[in-house]
Formats: C-alpha cells, structure tokens, sequence
C-alpha cells in the first residue's frame, strides 16, 4: 500500500476537503494504524514515535487511538523507553564556533609570550567565553598565569584537541535514540555537569495485531433496541460482550461535612443539658440588634469596614421595636440601672445599617426581648445556636473571614458567676475536656468577663478555647426583663475543636474551594468520649 501519510492525505481530499494542513481525524489515524498492520499475522509497528514522524501525525494522538483499539483488542500494545541525549543551546554554540577553552587558548597563543590582561581577554573573546574557558585553561595546565604581571600566558602551543566539540559532534550526528553509545560515561557526566547536554526518557509504544484485528474497525452495539428487533438487523449485529459477574457501580449518598459531624455531637450534648435551639438561619441583621442592643457603644472599633461586613442593598433596615429602641438609645446617651452611659450622641442612620452578622450574639438579644415581653412575662431559659458569623479579618491557617460560632446562654433569677463556671465545666466535661482555666477578660456587653483556657493533651500546653461572661444589666434592663434576672452566656469556634478533632493544621482546608472532597466522604463520624468514659478506660 502506499504511504499511511499518502493515505489520509487522499482520504481527506475524497472528504472534500482542499487544505492538507487540516488535521487527521481519530477516524483516519484509527485506519493508519490498522492498514499499517495488514502486510500480515506478524506485522508490527515497533515504534509509535517513529511511526507518528513518518506519518506526519500527532504522537498523543497516536497513543489514545491504540488504547481505544486496544480495548476492543484489535491491537495489543506494549510500553517501550528510549533514552538520549539533547543539546542545549550552548552545546549548539560550541559545535559552530568550538570550547570555550580552545577560544580562550587561541586568543592567548596569538598574544605570544606577553599573555593576556584579565580585560584584554574579556575584549577578545567576551565575558562568558572569558569566565568559562580561562578556568579549563588553568585547570587543564594549557595557561599559567604569571606571578608578576597578573598576565595569561598560554602554555601548551600545539597537539591540543577539541574534545568537547568532537564530542558533541558525534552526539549531534548519531541517530536518536542511539546517541547515549557514542560517548564514555565519563564524558557524559564532564558534559551533563556543565549543562551542555541532558538526558531525555521518551516513552512510546510497539504495537502489534490484537485477537479480534480486522483491517477495519467495525463498532460493537451495546445495547439490543426495538428497531434491531423490528428491522432483523440484530442479526448481523456485533454486540459488545456482557459481563454478567460484574456488580453495578457503587451507589454514592450524601456525606456530612466534618464540621457538621462536630456540630451535631455539640448539639446532643446542649439538648441533654436542656438547651433549646435558637433561629439563626437570617445572616444579615441591622446594627441595632448586632451592637446596639448590646450596649456596644456606635465608636467601637468593631463597627468600622475593616472589622464589618457592611451591605450596599438594602442597606438599611426597615424597622425595630421603636419603645425598645428608644430606651436602647437612653442608656447609650444616659445610662440607668447603675450606669452613666456612653454619653454621646446615639445615631439612628448608625443603628440601622444592615450588615452580616459579626456573632450569632444578635439572635441572642432578639431571644432575650421576645422573652422578657412574652405573654405571661418572664419565664427562665436555655438557648443555644450553631451557625455562621462573617468577620472582615486577614485570612491565614487558623482565621477566614466566615465560620461558625457555638453559643450558649442560661436567663434565671439571682444567677452568679459560679452557675456560668458550673455551666462551662458541665458542656466541656461532655467533649471529654476537664483541665479548664478561667481568666478575667473583657467583653463590651458582659461584666465580669472570662476567656476559658483548656489544655491540649497533644499540644501538651493550654490553649484558649471560648469566651464568657454575665449580660450587664445596661444591655438587660431596656429589654424589660425583671431586675433580679442575670443573663450568663458563653461562645467558642466550631473550626478549632473540629481541626483538633481531624487533625487538621490549617483551617482552609476544613472550610472552603480548598476542601479536599475525599476528606467528606472518609471522615470517621465524631464521637467524644465524656470525662467518666475517658477515666473508666484507664482503669
């Protein structure tokens, strides 16, 4: 036949088509291949390199086809390596114009016996030639360098060859694929160290007839339809073989984040200590609920654009309790129960700017009003909510701007600051944690304040793992919640107890685009052992 490239040349003319630079398709290499192994039972090709160059085709092309023919064992192909070496592009430059050393030799046999100054050299054969061929002179003895001048002087005048040019010569003009014979392996590596040559691994493929080869591909069906049964054209059909052993592909279900298996863990151990959820599912909140209500005062750092995640539309709420507001607005500029305020102006347009919420805190204070003025008044109370708070922070291997705050809050008569310490210990000693510190801190809404230090077994240090404190009363009397009430509240990170739980040193990838989805699926479900189990396997 004639030459495969011949072929799909002429095949892409019959298509009609008058561009030969228009490139082959699957279907056209798929019949160069085949009509390559048609000469007979042992026809082969032994290169699919070779046979991709002579062919004037693509090589990956050559290779995805045989795969595809492979799998329907037309042909049977088997892996092959060729080594060789490559010249660079100084390599090239020595074949043309010779060593750097033999430049610098001959420019210093033509000085004579005066030599050569260091910037007369640099003058004659350049700065690189200079640097590189002077220090194979000295080191191959051919120069010296004289004591009282500081002069090259060329030593050796005569018989010396240029080994590194003929050696890349004989590199350059073997065939590839056969150039890593021509040369010692000695001087490959003098050549390979001065980065004139490098190794090249090619990989490639021998293909040669498979079971089923045919000189054309005909497509198996893979499915029996009415048509074939209507027309009899089942009959003359190749279908693709069944496999009746196989078992269909896995079903795969949903799998619950990591930080949600923590979270539901931290759930059952609130609703045993008799917590009732709060609705946290709205993000966005007006600057009254989120500081306001709080008693955080509208020149708080926190409520710049640098800490706060203002929204442009609409950026303002529509309304809040006008009789709450007003007397929210009194013990900022006033104070009461005790207080002397913040005395300065309270401003409403401050007040109703919409935000994402910065702590789930503002559901908090929405649960305390609705339950100071229920009917019926005043009824003790546990709530608890799970969800995501935004910050505007630097992002780094343990902060983003979201995640996920746990928070915590018991409203009962004549509470003290032993009940919140109780509290604490109660919910920690649940998660198997029971060395707990407590040290004094401060919060703009809770006084007296405590950030809870635990210890890190692994770490073998303590580590700062929540915040606390009481609701002062200039944040609970404008609610309308009876005097002798004390509000206790405490608040920590999902992220942190989940990283510590799986192990996990960087927080992106717990939380984001960076998630590895396998991590989902083969997480082992969160368990923590309580403080009773922990000593009960000890024992």
């Amino acid at each position: 036949p004639p030459p495969v490239s011949k072929q799909i040349k002429a095949r892409i003319r019959s298509r009609g088509h008058h561009h030969l630079s228009e490139q082959p398709t699957m279907s056209d290499i798929e019949s160069a291949i085949l009509s390559a192994l048609s000469s007979g039972p042992d026809a082969t090709i032994p290169d699919s390199f070779a046979f991709a160059t002579t062919s004037s085709l693509d090589h990956n092309s050559i290779v995805g086809t045989c795969k595809s023919l492979e799998a329907d064992a037309y042909v049977s192909v088997a892996e092959r390596s060729t080594q060789f070496y490559v010249l660079g592009k100084e390599a090239e430059s020595i074949v043309q114009n010779g060593s750097q050393e033999i430049l610098v030799l001959n420019a210093l046999i033509a000085a004579g016996e005066d030599g050569l100054s260091m910037p007369e050299l640099q003058s004659a054969v350049g700065k690189d030639v200079c640097k590189i061929g002077m220090g194979n002179c000295l080191k191959n003895k051919w120069a010296k360098k004289d004591k009282a001048s500081g002069k090259l002087i060329a030593v050796a005048t005569e018989g010396i060859k240029d080994d590194v040019k003929e050696q890349l010569i004989a590199l350059k003009s073997a065939p590839e694929g056969e150039n890593t014979k021509v040369i010692d392996d000695k001087a490959a590596a003098a050549l390979k160290r001065r980065k004139l040559i490098s190794l090249i691994t090619r990989k490639s493929y021998t293909i040669s007839r498979g079971q089923e080869y045919a000189p054309q591909r005909v497509k198996k069906a893979a499915d029996l339809t009415k048509e074939m049964l209507e027309s009899g054209k089942w009959k003359d059909t190749t279908f693709k073989e069944y496999n009746f052993q196989t078992l269909g592909n896995s079903v795969g279900g949903g799998y619950l984040h990591p930080l949600m298996k923590v979270r539901a863990e931290f759930r059952k151990i609130l609703m045993e200590m008799g917590f009732e959820e709060m609705p946290t599912n709205k993000w966005v909140e007006s600057s009254f609920w989120n500081f306001d209500s709080l008693f955080q005062p509208q020149s708080h750092p926190a409520r710049d654009a640098h800490d706060t995640f203002f929204i442009k539309e609409p950026a303002a709420t529509i309304s809040v309790p006008e009789e709450y507001y007003e007397r929210v607005k009194t013990m900022h500029e006033k104070g009461g129960s005790g207080s002397i305020g913040y005395r300065t102006e309270f401003k409403r347009e401050e007040a109703m700017k919409n935000l994402l919420r910065t702590h789930t805190t503002a559901v908090s204070s929405q649960m305390l009003y609705k339950l100071a003025n229920q009917p019926g008044g005043f009824k003790p109370a546990k709530y608890y909510s799970i969800d995501r708070v935004f910050r505007n922070e630097s992002m780094d291997a343990t902060h983003l701007c979201e995640f996920h705050q746990v928070e915590g809050l018991v409203a009962d008569y004549n509470l003290s600051l032993g009940d919140l310490i109780g509290t604490i210990e109660t919910f920690f000693r649940g998660i198997g944690i029971t060395q707990l510190r407590f040290k004094p801190a401060f919060n703009p809404y809770t006084e007296p304040s405590m950030e809870v230090f635990g210890y890190h077994p692994d770490l073998k240090k303590w580590t700062e793992i929540g915040n606390s404190g009481m609701f002062r009363p200039e944040m609970l009397a404008p609610m309308g919640l009876p005097k002798d009430v004390r509000v206790i509240a405490w608040g920590l990170s999902l992220e942190r107890p989940t990283m510590i739980k799986y192990r996990i040193d960087n927080i992106r990838n717990l939380f984001g685009h960076k998630v590895d989805m396998g991590m989902t699926k083969n997480a082992p479900i969160c368990r923590f052992e309580t403080a009773e189990e922990e000593e009960e396997e000890k024992v």
